[in-house]
C-alpha cells in the first residue's frame, strides 16, 4: 500500500515560506540580573497508563514519558540565566540543588496535586521563591494556596510577566502573586524543548506536540476550556527541527504526539505528514509513531495512508462505550458517524492498532454494561484499554451539571467523585469484573494474537538502516529478553500463555514483536493483579490515597 499524495491546498502556515521553523524564540524579556531556576517534574501517580510495571524489563528505563511544558519553559526562560531540570520520576531533587536555586518551578496534572505541594513546601524549607504552572493550577488555582506565584494558562505574556518578577524581586512575596495568559504564544513561536537537559533513554516513549485544542464538547473533557476549540499549530519544519532535537538526546524507539486531538486540523495534519514521510526515509525510521484522535479518522483514508507511510503503529481513540445512546448524552457524537467496529477494522486495515478508553459509571450504565463492554472487546480485539470509572474533572460540563443537581461527593477514599445513578458498590465491582476479566492473560493474548495476523503485517517494513539496527539497540534488545524470559517466561504465573505467542514467533524472527507484546502485556497482567486487591485506583483521575 503506498500513501497518495492530496491535491496541494492553501497553507495552514501562512508564514512559512517567508521563515519556515525559525520563528521559535526566547522570552524577549531582557533580565537585568542572574538567576538559577530550578524545574522540577513531580512523580507520577501510578497508574495504568505509566507501564511501570515494564520499567524492570527494560534497560535503563524509569519514567513514562519526558514533561514536555516543563522542557518548554526550561528553553522559554533567559538565556543568560541557569537551569537544572530534575524530572522526580528518574530520580528526586536533591538538597544541593535546592540549595542551589533562586528560583524552583514545578508543573503537573491534578493526579500530581500532592507531589507539587511537597515541592512547594521544601522549596519553603530552604527559603526559595516558589511558582507552580501548567494544566492543574490554571484549571484549579485554589489547589495551590501556599505557592508563591501561579501561572495560570499557557505560555505567553503572563510567562514573560512571571519572567519579570523573578529578576526583580529575589525574596519571597507577602501575599500569593497570580500571572493570567491574555495573549499565548502562537505554538509556531514555542522554542525547541530542553531536551538538551534529559536522557530520552531512561523513558519508555518520547513525545511532541503539533498542535493545541480540540473541535469537539466531550462532556467529561477539559480541554476546550483550557486550550480552546481551534487547534493552533506549529509548523512542519518546526516539528522535524524537535525530532532531530529529540534524536540527540536519546531514542526509546517511539514518539507519542501528545496533541488532543491529533486530526483536529486534518488540512494541516494532512500537509504535516508528507514531511514526517520524507523524515523517517532521511533518518531510516528511527521511530514509530502514536497519537490520539477522534474515531472518525477511520472516514480519511488518505490520511491514513500517509500515516502507515510515517509509520504510525498505534491511535488511542476515545471510544468510552459502545452504546449509542450513552455516546449522545456525553456529546461524543462523533464516534457515531461511522459504527465502532468498522471503525477499528478500517485502522488495523492500514496497519494501525487501536488503544481505546473505555468508562463506568456513565448514567446511561445498567446491570448488563459490563457484559456488553466485554462483548466489545472481544469482538474488536483490541488488547490495550483504559477501562476507568467516571470522574468528573473541574471545568468541564459534566463537573458543572453534577455539581447543579448535587451529584458531586468528595468523601475520603472513595474512587470517583460522581454520585453514580446505580449503587456505587455495584459500579465499583462492575468496574473490577470488566477490568480482571479484559486483562485474564489468555484473553490478552488472544487479542494480540489478532493484532499479530490483521493488523501488524499491515505495516510498512522499515529498512534495517544503522538508526534501527545498531549496538545499542541489539544490546536493549538483548537485555529486555533476557528479563522477558527469565521473569514473564520462568517465574511468572502465566508463561505458558507466553510462550504459546513467544515460541512461534521467535520462529519466524518476530524478536520485536515478541518484546513489544510481553512488555505492555506485563504491565496490563500486574496493575491488573493491584487492582483486584485494591491496590490501585478504579479512577485514573482520582486522588484517592493508594495502599501501600
Amino acid at each position: 500500500m503506498t500513501a497518495t499524495l492530496p491535491t496541494i491546498e492553501p497553507s495552514p502556515f501562512p508564514d512559512l515560506a517567508i521563515a519556515p521553523g525559525l520563528r521559535c524564540h526566547r522570552t524577549p524579556y531582557i533580565p537585568k540580573n542572574k538567576r538559577r531556576i530550578l524545574c522540577i517534574f513531580p512523580k507520577y501517580a501510578r497508574s495504568f497508563g505509566t507501564f511501570h510495571h515494564a520499567y524492570p524489563l527494560m534497560k535503563g528505563v524509569k519514567a513514562f514519558m519526558p514533561p514536555q511544558g516543563l522542557l518548554l519553559v526550561s528553553a522559554y526562560l533567559p538565556e543568560t540565566w541557569e537551569v537544572r531540570f530534575v524530572d522526580e520520576n528518574i530520580q528526586p531533587a536533591k538538597k544541593k540543588d535546592y540549595r542551589w536555586a533562586d528560583v524552583v518551578i514545578t508543573s503537573g496534572m491534578h493526579i500530581q496535586k500532592p507531589q507539587i505541594n511537597q515541592i512547594n513546601q521544601l522549596a519553603h524549607q530552604y527559603g526559595k521563591l516558589t511558582a507552580v504552572g501548567g494544566p492543574s493550577v490554571s484549571g484549579c488555582p485554589e489547589y495551590y494556596p501556599d505557592f508563591d506565584i501561579l501561572h495560570l494558562g499557557e505560555l505567553g505574556d503572563a510567562t514573560d510577566q512571571m519572567i519579570e518578577y523573578f529578576d526583580t524581586f529575589a525574596e519571597r512575596p507577602i501575599e500569593q502573586v497570580r500571572f493570567q495568559t491574555v495573549e499565548r504564544l502562537p505554538l509556531d513561536e514555542f522554542p525547541l524543548p530542553a531536551y538538551h537537559l534529559t536522557n530520552l533513554n531512561q523513558y519508555f516513549i518520547a513525545n511532541v506536540q503539533f498542535s493545541s485544542g480540540c473541535p469537539y464538547h466531550c462532556e467529561f473533557c477539559d480541554i476546550p476550556e483550557l486550550y480552546g476549540n481551534n487547534p493552533r499549530l506549529k509548523t512542519p519544519q518546526q516539528l522535524l527541527a524537535e525530532l532531530d532535537a529529540m534524536l540527540e538526546s536519546g531514542n526509546p524507539g517511539a514518539v507519542y504526539f501528545v496533541d488532543d486531538n491529533f486530526v483536529g486540523n486534518r488540512r494541516a495534519v494532512t500537509q504535516l505528514l508528507p514531511h514526517l514521510i520524507d523524515w523517517q526515509k532521511v533518518n531510516g525510521y528511527p521511530v514509530q509513531f502514536a497519537c490520539e484522535a477522534t474515531l472518525n479518522i477511520a472516514q480519511s483514508p488518505k490520511l491514513l495512508e500517509m500515516m502507515r507511510e510515517a509509520y504510525f503503529g498505534t491511535v488511542f481513540c476515545g471510544i468510552e462505550t459502545p452504546e449509542p445512546e450513552a455516546l449522545k448524552s456525553m456529546a461524543k457524537d462523533q464516534n457515531l458517524s461511522i459504527p465502532i467496529l468498522e471503525a477499528i477494522a478500517t485502522m488495523n486495515s492500514y496497519g494501525i492498532e487501536v488503544v481505546s478508553g473505555i468508562i463506568l459509571g456513565l448514567d446511561t450504565d445498567t446491570a448488563d454494561t459490563c457484559d456488553r463492554i466485554l462483548e466489545f472487546i472481544r469482538l474488536s480485539n483490541i488488547p490495550i484499554l483504559t477501562i476507568n470509572l467516571l470522574y468528573a474533572l473541574p471545568k468541564t460540563p459534566l463537573w458543572r451539571r453534577l455539581e447543579e443537581a448535587g451529584r458531586l461527593n468528595f468523601e475520603e477514599g472513595r474512587e470517583s467523585n460522581v454520585e453514580f445513578l446505580m449503587p456505587y458498590e455495584e459500579v465499583l465491582e462492575m468496574w473490577r469484573r470488566c477490568i480482571t476479566t479484559a486483562y485474564e492473560p489468555e484473553f490478552l493474548y488472544q487479542r494480540f494474537a489478532y493484532q499479530s495476523e490483521h493488523t501488524y503485517p499491515n505495516r510498512i517494513k522499515p529498512p534495517r538502516s544503522p538508526a534501527r539496527v545498531n549496538k545499542e539497540n541489539v544490546r536493549r534488545g538483548l537485555v529486555m529478553m533476557a528479563n522477558l524470559f527469565f521473569r514473564v517466561g520462568v517465574l511468572s504465573s502465566y508463561r505458558d500463555t507466553f510462550w504459546k505467542m513467544a515460541k512461534p514467533a521467535l520462529e519466524k524472527g518476530k524478536v520485536e514483536r515478541v518484546i513489544s507484546i510481553a512488555l505492555q502485556a506485563h504491565h496490563l497482567i500486574e496493575f491488573t493483579k493491584e487492582c483486584s486487591k485494591g491496590i490501585e485506583s478504579a479512577s485514573f483521575y482520582s486522588q484517592r490515597a493508594r495502599k501501600q
